[in-house]
């Protein structure tokens, strides 16, 4: 069996990978990445957060990806029984860029990894990681390509980014049950062909079912008149609403009056799909010579897209380490990239735990002039920018959340 012989190897190509080539490259090290699919390939998850865009900048990737035109974003709008409000990212408390974009991931993530390659990463598609063993010294992944050829690849150090796929807490059994209850998601791609002119392209549009708080829907134009739209809710609720996931998706976005007249020219453009119990959990994000990265390590749910904007610090919480670690400093893995990530996955989990409970959804439609400050603190969050200590959301998600809920309840 053949031997390749790297500095690291990343397991999948897409943003958390891509990100983390392009960092450990710039710094010279030999990196091998490995991405059992072929790209351009469609992916979920097409809504950016604008601290995302920081991440993209510092690993050199911004130019190529503004290059592409996609649709600009600058907020998410909210609609529920009647009520509309927005939240404008611009408003933030903290420093940093102010909009992002909402992406065919299958252009951004191709964008990307040709990006880290340019760099000088290795990047080799259609090979899938069937084995792995690590220990102190370093790791032995076992790839097999498309023809069914297997190769061994060699490491000092391993970065699981394969999102979904899982491959490392597969492999080691490191996955655990997640404590969010099972929800399940029905989505597609359309011509919109929108004339609402009530209908910001520039912002996600979330809309909350008018007989279920817990069933929610999206609406992300994309450019060249595409739009992503899909459902969210409870599994027995969804499955309820149809005989198919098309037809599912259809009633739903029937039942939310605004939905149906800015989607009512709508043709569609990819076929409807579904993922089901998508929240996940691990054990611990790293181990001897290896760490684990975005999705691949946690996904929590896509209300307020942070997936993409937690696998990109994941990267750049990883990278900076290894690098201290390759030229012999002693680094805390523990502390400096597990405690430091979920500082801001658990700021992300309590917004979602809120939204779900209800007293999120009060405090965007609620909200009164008397918390500006409180607002651009949450639009902070909202933008991204779930690791600023500075502010009272990510200080104490939890209490933050109760308390603002019950200070808008009062002035209601």
């Amino acid at each position: 069996m053949h031997t390749t012989k790297a500095d690291v190897v990343i397991i999948g190509a897409g943003p958390a990978g891509a990100v983390a080539a392009a960092l450990l490259a710039q710094k010279g090290y030999n990196v091998e990445v490995l991405e059992r699919q072929h790209f351009p390939r469609f992916s979920i998850g097409e809504s950016l957060l604008a601290q995302s865009i920081e991440y993209i900048d510092q690993a050199g990737l911004l130019e190529d990806v503004v290059a592409h035109g996609f649709q600009l974003k600058n907020g998410a709008a909210f609609y529920r029984d009647g009520e509309y409000t927005s939240i404008y990212f611009p408003d933030k408390s903290a420093p940093g860029p102010s909009t992002t974009f909402q992406v065919m991931r299958a252009d951004l993530d191709n964008i990307l990894a040709k990006g880290a390659a340019k760099k000088g990463a290795n990047i080799h598609f259609g090979e899938e990681v069937v084995g792995f063993e690590n220990d102190d010294a370093g790791v032995r992944v076992t790839v097999k390509n498309d023809a069914g050829e297997q190769r061994l690849v060699e490491a000092r150090f391993a970065l699981d980014a394969s999102g979904f796929g899982r491959v490392l807490p597969r492999l080691l059994q490191l996955e655990t049950p997640s404590d969010f209850p099972s929800r399940r998601a029905c989505y597609m791609q359309v011509k919109d062909n929108i004339t609402e002119p009530s209908f910001d392209r520039q912002k996600i549009l979330v809309s909350i079912h008018p007989e279920d708080a817990t069933i929610w829907l999206w609406i992300i134009p994309l450019k060249d008149g595409i739009s992503s739209i899909g459902v969210v809710g409870p599994q027995e609720a969804i499955e309820k609403a149809g005989a198919n996931d098309h037809e599912r998706l259809w009633n739903m976005i029937a039942a939310v009056p605004l939905n149906a007249k800015v989607l009512e020219n709508a043709v569609e453009h990819r076929p409807a799909a579904t993922i089901i119990g998508y929240a996940a959990n691990v054990k611990r994000l790293y181990g001897p010579s290896f760490a684990l990265l975005g999705n691949a390590a946690e996904f929590l749910d896509p209300v307020f897209s942070s997936g993409v904007t937690i696998a990109f610090k994941s990267a750049h919480l990883a990278t900076d380490l290894i690098d201290r670690q390759f030229k012999g400093e002693t680094v805390d893995w523990q502390k400096e990239f597990s405690e430091e990530l979920y500082v801001g996955i658990d700021t992300f989990r309590e917004c979602v735990d809120a939204w779900y409970r209800g007293a999120l959804q009060n405090i965007i439609f609620k909200r009164p002039k008397e918390m500006n400050d409180v607002t651009r603190q949450l639009t902070s969050v909202l933008a991204g920018y779930a690791w600023d200590r500075s502010n009272m959301f990510v200080k104490s998600p939890r209490r933050t959340m109760d308390t603002i809920d019950r200070w808008v309840t009062s002035f209601s």
